[in-house]
């Protein structure tokens, strides 16, 4: 029962590093693709304005933007619950 306890926590301790670095990069592509997100709903919605287009339906447009946003979190999220 020692070996098996033993063999356990090595294995633990070995894949820890790799397990802190996949969060920190999964936390680090969460926080970026948010900030980028907003960068390109703004552009975005410049462009439409400059072109003419009113207020209400620029941002109506741009709001696909966040919807992808939220699309591809919901499949990070279901990646990570299911371990893929």
């Amino acid at each position: 029962m020692k070996t098996n306890n033993s063999q356990i926590i090595v294995v633990v301790a070995r894949a820890s590093p790799n397990l802190i670095r996949m969060l920190l990069s999964l936390g680090k592509t969460y926080l970026t693709l948010g900030h980028q997100v907003r960068k390109a709903r703004n552009a975005f919605e410049r462009q439409l304005l400059l072109q003419g287009m009113s207020k209400h339906d620029a941002e109506r447009l741009s709001a696909c933007y966040q919807e992808l946003k939220e699309s591809i979190l919901a499949a990070m999220k279901k990646g990570v619950r299911l371990g893929v």
